[in-house]
């Protein structure tokens, strides 16, 4: 399965032990992760104005997420309404690249659910669709 982790869920599995990094782990070991160029950026400035991380860290896990994962491109913008225009291009990479999950904590982007045949999911909703199995 090809799964997007978006901004907040990546700085908070590097920044904070819990969900978000288990989620990390768990697609690392047993799906293909994409992100996007966009990812990468607000990753930078999240890791160094939100979560305050040493340099040489956040450095260190944005070389490493993309050594380990498939990076995509912004293609045509879905049809839908978000308040955050920034968020649009995001869920355009991913449909895109044929991701099948997007897991996020931004509420506005969860409310969409699934668009294209793309699911939305909080890092809690992923994490028990993972356990389900």
């Amino acid at each position: 399965m090809k799964v997007m982790l978006d901004t907040n869920v990546l700085a908070s599995a590097v920044a904070t032990r819990g969900l978000c990094a288990d989620a990390l782990r768990a697609v690392l070991a047993e799906h293909e992760l994409v992100i996007c160029p966009q990812i990468i950026s607000e990753l930078q400035r999240v890791l160094k104005d939100k979560f305050s991380l040493p340099r040489q860290i956040a450095n260190d896990f944005i070389r490493w997420v993309r050594e380990d994962s498939i990076l995509c491109e912004p293609g045509d913008l879905p049809a839908i309404q978000l308040k955050d225009k920034d968020d649009l291009g995001i869920l355009s990479a991913a449909l895109g690249a044929g991701v099948n999950v997007i897991v996020t904590g931004d509420k506005e982007i969860q409310m969409v659910g699934m668009v294209a045949g793309l699911k939305i999911m909080s890092p809690r909703q992923f994490w028990q669709e993972l356990a389900e199995g």
